[in-house]
Order: C-alpha cells, then structure tokens, then sequence
C-alpha cells in the first residue's frame, strides 16, 4: 500500500473511496491502522509495522474514522516523551540540552556591550596615536577597510559565517550606502587627524540633528515637535564647546559635519536597502564596496607625499615593525567594534541600543581626554555635558516612539 506524508497541510472534507472502507469493515486482512498522540499535536500515524514521519495535520472526523484504535503492539508506540517533557530537560530519548548562552542572555548581551564599548575606545585611543606620527588619514581610512575586508574574506573561507549569495539587484542598492559609508568613515578621519578626538566626538554628537533634518525634508516625515525640542541642547552644547575648544581649526570641524551628512545619508539609503541578509554578511559587502571607493581619492591625494617622504619618516620614528603593527591593529579594532555595534542592535531593544550609543560616545570622549591629557576649558566641558545629555533626550524620545508605533502596527 501506498503512504504519502504531507507536512504542514490541513484536510478537510475528505471524502474516502467506497472500497478501502468495505475493505477496512469487513476483511481483517487490511493493515490495523492505528493513531499515535494527536495530529494536531504532530502524533505519528502508524500503518501496520511501518513508522511514519509526524505528519502535522488538523484532527479531523474523517481522519478519526479512518485510524480505529488498537490494543496491541504497543512496541510501536513513538517516544513522545521529548515533546512533552519540560523545556531544558535532557534525558535518553534525546531531548536537548539548553547551553549557557541560552541559559543565560543577559550575560552575552552585556559581553556585546562591554566588547563594543572596549573595541571602540582603544580604536579611538590607537587611531589618533598613529595620526601623531603618520598624519595621512586617506590612507589609514583605506586600511581600516582593507584589513576588515580581509578579515572577512578569511571568515568566509571557513564558513564562519557561511557567505550570503548577492545579485545585481541587490548590489545596486548597497552602492549607495557603501559610497556614503564611505565618504563618512574618511571625513571622520581627517578630523581625528586634525583635531582631538574628543572634540571630533562633540560634533558627531549633532549626527541626530541631521537625522531629523533629512527625514522632514527629504523624506517628508513629519517629526514631532518634542523631537526637535530635545535636539535644541546638541546644537547649543557643540556651539559652546566649538567656541573654545584649543585644538579647533576648521578643517576638522568641517571634517567632521561632512561626516555627519555623510552618515544621515547613509541611513536613508539603508532603508531603502532593506534586506533579509544577515547583518555580518550585509556589512561584509558594505565594507568591500566602500574599500573600492576610498582607494582612489587616497592614491591621487596623499599617493605622491607617501612615496616621497610619509611611509620613511614614519618608519624613522616608530620603526617598520610597530608601524606595520599599529596599521593592522587598528584596522582590527575598526572592524570588530563596528561588527558588534551591528550585532547589539540585533540582540536588543532600540531604546537600549540609544542609552548604550550615548554611554559610548562619553566613555570615548572621557577616555581620549585620559589618555593624551587634552586640556579643555570650562565652557567646553559644559557645551560637552550639554551635547550629550541632548543626544541623550532625543534617543530616548525616538526609541519610544519607535516603540509605540510598531505596537500600533502589531495591534
């Protein structure tokens, strides 16, 4: 006799032929057929000796009438155990057993945050140490993105994770958000480069501003006016902090706004790139494609002064091997910090991931202050605790309503 297994489907109204019924009445020679645990539940439909897979169905008159009971060969009952023993138990019948990042996920989102946190402050702290003896930030920008390429290039080789498949489709789309990634990532280094990198991570803080802009007026979203009420603090904190700052020039200033517009733009595109891809694989792509858009300006802008004299004075102060070290170590903190802000977004509410970007830039900016003991007057540190503490009320308000709406969207 013939069996089928269909997976995930519903029967109803299933009308039997006439002769396998009168068969099923009266001669005793047809197979017993028997029902093992309900169907809807997923039990197992048996056909004389042979065990066949769950088959998910609805339970159904018919199928009632089809499968009488039976008393014997008990020998083939299915172990069922598994499915209704509690969830975590591990016994003989092959339940699995619950690992430790599962058991314990407030752990592993907080190693996220502690890594992304770490990753990023000593990225700033090395970044800016090899801008004191090698001042070329289009070159340092293009190993930043080279060593990352790499490093997923090797990822992919072993399958860790597993490469995604891209089409033509959907690499048009990611172009632009790369070309903006691109040009961001750049702009912020020249202004590391020009500036101190606390002074840098003030005027990124206005980063929401432009957000907010070019969703009003070039996506034509309509942003309460809380939001703009929360963004008034930024804007006046950057001024205060820009008006005394000691290491300001206006190439890192204008640097660093660059980079901002540069990113807002970056995010509408994103939307527009939306995907199934997973975000180690997405960021994978973005990176190569952002790679091939930086060599270019860094060859023709800084290729010359590097042949003449940038790679041999910078060799002559630190020597070939701490030279060849810091590039690669810094490529490696860029990458990976960027890799698990991606991963903690995923892994967490986006109210959380906002207290978490802004505890990032103060961790950052305290740290840089540390570490290379920037003397900063009164009115910067002000306009600074102003910033942050806007960019602060502006994400919380943003989350929260982000919140609220796809609640709405769900009910």
């Amino acid at each position: 006799m013939e069996s089928r297994v269909l997976t995930g489907a519903t029967i109803r109204g299933l009308s039997l032929p006439s002769k396998p019924a009168a068969r099923l009445a009266g001669n005793s020679s047809f197979p017993t057929v028997r029902l093992t645990g309900k169907l809807s539940d997923g039990g197992n439909l048996i056909c004389g000796r042979q065990l066949r897979p769950a088959i998910l169905l609805e339970a159904s008159p018919v199928a009632t009438a089809f499968c009488s009971p039976v008393k014997k060969r008990d020998n083939l009952r299915p172990c069922l155990a598994a499915a209704s023993s509690p969830a975590g138990s591990s016994d003989s019948s092959g339940g699995a057993k619950v690992g430790f990042l599962e058991k314990y996920p407030a752990l592993v989102t907080g190693f996220f945050f502690f890594m992304w946190y770490f990753l990023n402050v000593i990225f700033n702290i090395l970044n800016k140490k090899i801008y004191n003896y090698f001042p070329y930030p289009y070159f340092v920008s293009v190993i930043h993105l080279f060593v990352g390429v790499v490093y997923c290039l090797l990822s992919w080789s072993v399958s860790l994770p597993k490469r995604a498949p891209i089409d033509s489709n959907l690499l048009k789309l990611l172009i632009p958000v790369a070309a903006c990634h691109a040009l961001g990532h750049v702009t912020s280094n020249v202004s590391f480069a020009a500036v101190a990198v606390s002074f840098t991570h003030t005027i990124k803080a206005l980063e929401p501003f432009f957000n907010a802009a070019a969703s009003q007026f070039v996506l034509g979203q309509s942003i309460p006016i809380t939001l703009w009420l929360s963004l008034a603090p930024v804007v006046i904190g950057v001024s205060m902090a820009s008006l005394t700052e000691l290491s300001f020039n206006w190439l890192g200033f204008v640097s660093a706004m660059i980079s901002n517009i540069s990113f807002t733009y970056r995010s509408i595109y994103s939307k527009k790139a939306m995907t199934d891809m997973d975000s180690t694989n997405l960021y994978a792509y973005i990176s190569i494609i952002a790679l091939i858009v930086c060599i270019p300006p860094a060859l023709i802008i800084e290729g010359p002064q590097l042949l003449k004299y940038g790679f041999s004075d910078a060799i002559a102060k630190v020597g070939l091997t701490k030279f060849i070290t810091d590039l690669f170590w810094v490529g490696m903190f860029y990458h990976l910090y960027n890799q698990l802000a991606t991963n903690t977004l995923e892994r967490v509410a986006p109210l959380t991931h906002a207290v978490g970007n802004v505890l990032k830039r103060v961790f950052v900016i305290g740290f840089s202050i540390l570490a290379f003991g920037n003397k900063i007057s009164l009115q910067t540190g002000i306009g600074t605790s102003i910033a942050i503490f806007g960019v602060a009320m502006y994400s919380f308000i943003k989350a929260r309503l982000e919140e609220e709406k796809r609640q709405g969207k769900a009910a």
